[in-house]
């Protein structure tokens, strides 16, 4: 695809080093700001007790938790880069709101976002019931979700990816590529969304798209592959794991790492992938708890 799928605005107020030796950069599964109940709240739609009148002050408030969490340096660093899944845009689930646009503007960063394109011909239908708790958007509602890079750096060569899909045609996924310049070397960070109804194999397609386009942008220069990989068994931690390091990437997150919570469920569904790059320090924000059913993964990675 080409740059004019992507949509940009830019709210920094002051130059910051154009060119670092050492970048901070998190990943954030952020679930359009609805909070972190997403079984109980699924239910709750499911009876009918669900508030939708008191959405839009709820999505306005977690937003302004994720800017005071990535901007007060108590909880993680504060990131150069975060990369956003599930950053809605106008959907009546988030109840209005721009995600991406609003982070972006609180944070004084510049913001790239690349909509799925969700269907409007075919309607969501029910999956796996363990996947079933979402909030799906109507096919009446003129809203979209996607994947967004937040940064203090200038983004450029910015891509949307659309990734191959399996089972859910009325949830395309998609991924964004965007530069950045270390040190005067261009280093290439992909934000990507997996897709959680796929078997694991039809999953490690959609890696295989992302690992393609990476080797095509940046062919041995540093890369960041970072987002929601939807691992959600031991099985695909590992073949995911496995896949990624047969072809030369790290993670420092041990297998197993617990990023997403619902109760006393833990999965470890995010991750942070580095090609060229040392990773001097690493963590998941966890005392982040209201905003998302997702913790916020950070990385410090350095030339």
């Amino acid at each position: 695809m080409i740059e004019t799928d992507v949509e940009r605005g830019d709210f920094r107020q002051r130059e910051c080093a154009q060119s670092p030796q050492r970048l901070i950069v998190a990943t954030f599964n952020i679930r359009y700001a609805v909070g972190q109940r997403l079984i109980s709240g699924g239910l709750l739609r499911r009876l009918g007790l669900r508030r939708p009148r008191r959405r839009s002050s709820l999505v306005a408030r977690n937003i302004c938790l994720a800017a005071q969490a990535f901007s007060a340096g108590r909880h993680l660093p504060c990131p150069e880069v975060i990369a956003l899944q599930e950053a809605d845009r106008g959907t009546k689930r988030a109840g209005g709101h721009h995600i991406a646009y609003e982070l972006a503007q609180m944070l004084g960063m510049c913001y790239v976002h690349a909509a799925q394109g969700l269907p409007r011909e075919t309607a969501p239908r029910p999956k796996q019931w363990y996947l079933d708790f979402e909030e799906s958007i109507a096919v009446d509602d003129d809203g979209d979700t996607g994947v967004a890079l937040l940064s203090r750096l200038p983004l450029l060569e910015v891509e949307r990816i659309e990734l191959p899909w399996f089972e859910c045609a009325w949830r395309p996924r998609v991924a964004l590529a965007a530069q950045i310049l270390m040190e005067g070397t261009p280093a290439f960070i992909f934000c990507v969304h997996i897709d959680p109804h796929a078997a694991i194999e039809n999953r490690l397609v959609q890696h295989e798209k992302i690992l393609a386009e990476a080797e095509e942008r940046a062919g041995s220069r540093p890369i960041i592959i970072m987002g929601d990989f939807n691992t959600l068994s031991r099985r695909a931690c590992e073949e995911t794991r496995d896949f990624l390091e047969s072809r030369g990437y790290f993670s420092p997150q041990p297998t197993g790492t617990a990023t997403w919570r619902s109760g006393p469920i833990r999965l470890h569904t995010d991750w942070i992938f580095v090609r060229g790059l040392r990773v001097v320090r690493w963590g998941v924000a966890r005392s982040i708890g209201k905003i998302s059913d997702h913790w916020p993964v950070w990385a410090e990675v350095e030339l």
